[in-house]
């Protein structure tokens, strides 16, 4: 049996819908059909903390976020806040003189790129919300007046002021609903290939023997995207790493309803007891008794009355082929909360007894300097929507507006040519990027 559409998206996360409510809503491109077996958004996209930036240590990253946080700004109008948009900030602490410094050179870096002024505030009462910007906090007395849960120990910290979290589910409910509003569609299916004439897509083929005729194709699979490109003969540069999220009752109320999401920004060791670092090695998890890494972090999930906080802190350095269901770590829930303990001393009172908590996950998809791929590639009508790391639930919007100009025809925004997939083909940015942009903070 064959049908017919003008665009076929591949994956119904956020990114997949994102790219399908651009092109047939705000662009009016009929014929939009998104293909996925799974039912949407439930693969990765609610796997996230679901937050946002505009901290970036590039131009072109900190331009895509400005534009698709201007996009999510307008969604949450129109839609009456349905996506529960806040700009709650982002709140990187450390207790490091160097670690501060750096924190302070990655502000400046950000703001030239176009992500706001830089404030310092070295006495209490000086710090407060402002549209954009970046504020560093010298000396423990400004911080711990504005955010009095943190650790004594803290020497100052950087709040990113165009930061905060949203509900990707919401939001990519909403946007379905006007996706079939506009004459889209969702077809509950699996790609198994994808039929090219001439260099041109002509079709793709579904599991159930169907076959679709288009002229385009997007590539917005998510974890699967390498998997999607392979059918076109493309092998995309991207690894897919194993991050973990614990949700847990803080009944205790340790954080505050109104917290900023909050990052150790340092390393640290965790002070298990001597019968504890030995089970831990007897058990083969040596890693947890010595350094751990940087930015175990946190934040208030749900309204005023709810108690619920997220926290995550990705120790595993675990970089795989995507499996599901995904691994499990026993051990996440009391690590992570070890870890904040660092940062927020109050979660202490919480090691003798572990709250009831909720661990699942999925997998950041990531390029070696942690840009997306976004744009044409391959044969004609093949478009990329991938490697979207873990921050797809921010740049999804602004991603979906770029790939929508490509589609189209439309103009395209000046950062347009540093997320295509042939910048992988200029020895000078291959250089670049192996030498100094990780694209990460």
């Amino acid at each position: 049996m064959t049908t017919t559409a003008q665009v076929v998206v591949v994956g119904a996360g956020i990114a997949g819908i994102s790219a399908a409510y651009d092109l047939a809503v705000r662009r009016g491109v009929e014929g939009v059909v998104i293909v996925d077996p799974r039912p949407p958004l439930t693969l990765t996209s609610d796997k996230s903390t679901e937050c946002y930036r505009n901290h970036w240590p590039n131009r072109p990253m900190v331009s895509l976020m400005n534009r698709s946080i201007d996009l999510l700004e307008e969604v949450s109008e129109e839609s009456g806040n349905a996506i529960g948009l806040n700009r709650r900030g982002y709140l990187f602490v450390t207790a490091d003189p160097d670690r501060l410094q750096q924190l302070e050179a990655g502000a400046e870096v950000s703001s030239g790129h176009g992500a706001g002024p830089v404030r310092h505030h070295r006495e209490p009462g000086t710090f407060g919300t402002s549209p954009d910007g970046l504020d560093i906090f010298h000396g423990p007395d400004a911080l711990l007046d504005a955010f009095p849960f943190l650790t004594d120990e803290v020497l100052g910290a950087l709040y990113v002021q165009r930061a905060g979290w949203l509900s990707a589910h919401q939001l990519g409910m909403w946007m379905l609903d006007r996706i079939r509003e506009s004459g889209g569609s969702l077809i509950a299916d699996e790609v198994t290939g994808i039929e090219i004439e001439h260099d041109q897509i002509r079709a793709v083929r579904l599991q159930s023997v169907e076959t679709i005729g288009c002229g385009i194709v997007v590539n917005a699979a998510g974890p699967l995207s390498p998997r999607v490109a392979s059918m076109v003969g493309l092998d995309l540069p991207i690894s897919s790493e194993l991050h973990l999220k614990v949700a847990f009752g803080d009944h205790l109320g340790v954080i505050p309803r109104d917290a900023p999401l909050f990052i150790w920004s340092d390393r640290q060791t965790i002070p298990w007891d001597e019968e504890e670092a030995k089970a831990l090695r007897d058990a083969g998890r040596r890693e947890l008794t010595g350094e751990m890494p940087v930015f175990c972090h946190g934040r208030p999930e749900g309204g005023a009355g709810s108690p619920y906080v997220l926290a995550l802190w990705e120790y595993h350095d675990d970089r795989r082929e995507p499996e599901w269901p995904i691994p499990e770590d026993p051990l996440y829930t009391e690590v992570v909360l070890r870890g904040l303990t660092t940062m927020v001393p109050g979660m202490a009172r919480y090691l003798d007894r572990l709250p009831r908590s909720t661990v699942d996950g999925g997998y950041y998809t990531k390029t070696p300097e942690n840009r997306p791929l976004i744009g044409p590639a391959g044969p004609r009508g093949f478009h990329l929507m991938a490697g979207m790391s873990g921050f797809g639930v921010m740049v999804s919007a602004g991603a979906a507006d770029l790939l929508g100009a490509h589609v189209t025809g439309g103009s395209l925004p000046e950062y347009a040519d540093a997320f295509l997939l042939d910048r992988y083909q200029n020895p000078g940015y291959l250089t670049a990027i192996s030498e100094t942009d990780t694209g990460q903070l």
